[in-house]
């Protein structure tokens, strides 16, 4: 139950909403309650004086019923949509804080699925379990009650007998199903998971598929792990119609009591007859609802998992002051990636003074990308100190960290958006000169300049309208656009011809005055201005002439 009270928490700000919703869903049910009683009491007072009365009440129940129906729809639902879109945020919020520097060992399908499926799952523990389970709790002492004023002091067995079975059907059967549902619930899950990584992985590298000829091979992947999928949801289903089943021959037992004693009970048992039929009615969907809350279940932990599990590097309970300067300093740095893997860094010291150019080189591996990383406190290392401006990187927020340096990775991303989107990332405040300027910068203003749309041309996700040397140098944009004043460029030139890399450096070498500039590189072209440039080798750094 802690999952599902801790997703409930975070709906707080919707309570208010949630609670309306329940007071209209009560009314609602009373409402229904109230209408069948009094068609069963109008009923057996003409079955026993031959008079109809009672029409006028009859009407106005029937109208507050069906008004309040559409009206709970209206607000329960209504409700939920705003609770599920503020879980989303805080999911993403949650899952950005914890992936800094990528997904790391989570795959994008079950990423996904956790966000799509285990979220629109939760929207059940409302809708499919707290409202009905509150008409449930009113339908129950409504049914005993009215029992017991309608009939004499012999028919007191009956409203025991009724309490009991509605009891059962609203509570007993969706607990027991909850609880036998729940293993299977953790199969769908990670069933689901599992079939939106394949196709995803399929989807992805269909060009690879293609032409290795892979096609029947990741179909038949793709069929076995939605086999496994669809067994899942059969077993659910299987123990959600037997939870419904039982229930329905609890209302059965419940209607047959009644016949039972209406020898005996005279034309109230008429009116008490109606109302079993609505209290029944008003928890039918309680006991799929159990089946379902085991699912529910593993949702609210999943979802909890990924945007509450342990932070890779909290930050600290009171961070230092975000340094004015912006020099870059790593000492006696000693770094591996996980326990089991060679170190990456052993005893670095490196230095890149304020305002200065600083070119890193080194073989794929010797952690170029790593010292990235670090500057940025998407890692820390496992002894030694990371200076920014003088200040320790791990006594400063990430935030902080991040809003003075401006990066561009060896795989940066663009979102399926427009090219102004897409720079704006940088600095949200550019207007359009400032935006040219930086794609000048970048050496691809004329490639903008030709297409229809210009800054608003869409880019197509992960930059598909463009080709990887013009994706490459809007990303080299946006990280210019930046007003960070340190900039770490990770092999900013990947994908460029030998003259589009010479002009991309000499337009930096005009644009980033002021800056402190780190490049990461394999090679160097002759075009870059440094001022130092170091070499990594076995875990440190040898300073070589610029």
């Amino acid at each position: 139950m802690k999952p599902l009270w801790r997703v409930l928490g975070l709906s707080r700000a919707r309570w208010p909403w949630l609670a309306l919703g329940l007071a209209v869903s009560l009314a609602s049910v009373a409402a229904g309650m109230a209408l069948l009683a009094q068609a069963g009491a109008t009923i057996a007072a003409a079955l026993a004086g031959g008079v109809l009365a009672g029409g006028v009440l009859l009407r106005v129940l029937g109208t507050a019923r069906v008004v309040l129906r559409y009206t709970e729809r209206l607000v329960t639902h209504d409700a939920t949509f705003r609770a599920l879109a503020d879980l989303r945020v805080w999911f993403f919020r949650g899952l950005a804080a914890r992936s800094a520097g990528g997904l790391g060992f989570r795959r994008t399908g079950d990423v996904l699925s956790r966000l799509v499926n285990d979220v629109d799952a939760l929207d059940g523990l409302y809708l499919r379990i707290l409202v009905p389970l509150a008409a449930a709790l009113l339908a129950l002492p409504v049914l005993v009650g009215v029992t017991l004023a309608l009939t004499g002091p012999n028919e007191r067995l009956l409203a025991a007998w009724l309490g009991l079975l509605l009891a059962a059907a609203a509570l007993a059967v969706p607990a027991s199903a909850a609880r036998t549902a729940r293993a299977g619930a953790g199969r769908l899950a990670t069933a689901s998971a599992g079939l939106r990584v394949a196709t995803l992985d399929a989807l992805t590298g269909l060009r690879e598929v293609r032409a290795f000829g892979g096609e029947g091979r990741m179909l038949a992947a793709i069929q076995a792990r939605q086999a496994g999928m669809l067994a899942a949801q059969r077993d659910l289903a299987r123990r959600s119609a037997r939870a419904g089943a039982v229930a329905f021959l609890c209302g059965q037992a419940a209607l047959l009591g009644v016949l039972i004693a209406a020898g005996a009970g005279g034309p109230a048992m008429v009116a008490v007859a109606f109302l079993t039929v609505a209290a029944f009615e008003a928890v039918g969907g309680l006991p799929r609802a159990g089946a379902l809350a085991g699912h529910i279940s593993v949702a609210a932990r999943r979802v909890l998992d990924a945007a509450e599990g342990e932070h890779p590097l909290p930050d600290p309970r009171h961070p230092a002051a975000p340094p004015a300067a912006s020099g870059l300093r790593f000492e006696a740095v000693r770094f591996r990636w996980q326990p089991d893997r060679p170190a990456v860094f052993d005893g670095l010291t490196l230095d890149v003074p304020q305002g200065t150019r600083v070119a890193i080189l080194g073989p794929s591996g010797a952690g170029k990308s790593s010292l990235a990383a670090l500057a940025l406190k998407v890692v820390a290392p496992q002894s030694g100190r990371v200076l920014l401006g003088g200040v320790d990187v791990a006594g400063l927020a990430a935030a902080d960290v991040r809003a003075r340096i401006a990066w561009l990775g060896q795989a940066t991303h663009l979102f399926a958006d427009t090219i102004r989107a897409n720079l704006l990332l940088g600095r949200p405040d550019a207007d359009e000169p400032v935006l040219w300027a930086a794609l000048e910068a970048a050496r691809v203003a004329e490639v903008v300049r030709a297409l229809p749309d210009r800054l608003d041309a869409w880019v197509g996700e992960a930059g598909a309208n463009f080709s990887g040397g013009q994706g490459r140098r809007l990303a080299l944009a946006r990280a210019l656009l930046s007003p960070a004043p340190l900039l770490i460029l990770d092999e900013p030139c990947a994908g460029l011809d030998a003259e589009t890399e010479r002009s991309f450096y000499t337009a930096l070498n005009e644009t980033a005055q002021g800056r402190t500039i780190v490049l990461i590189a394999h090679r160097l072209t002759g075009a870059e201005r440094l001022d130092r440039i170091w070499r990594l080798s076995a875990g440190r750094a040898v300073a070589a002439a610029a």
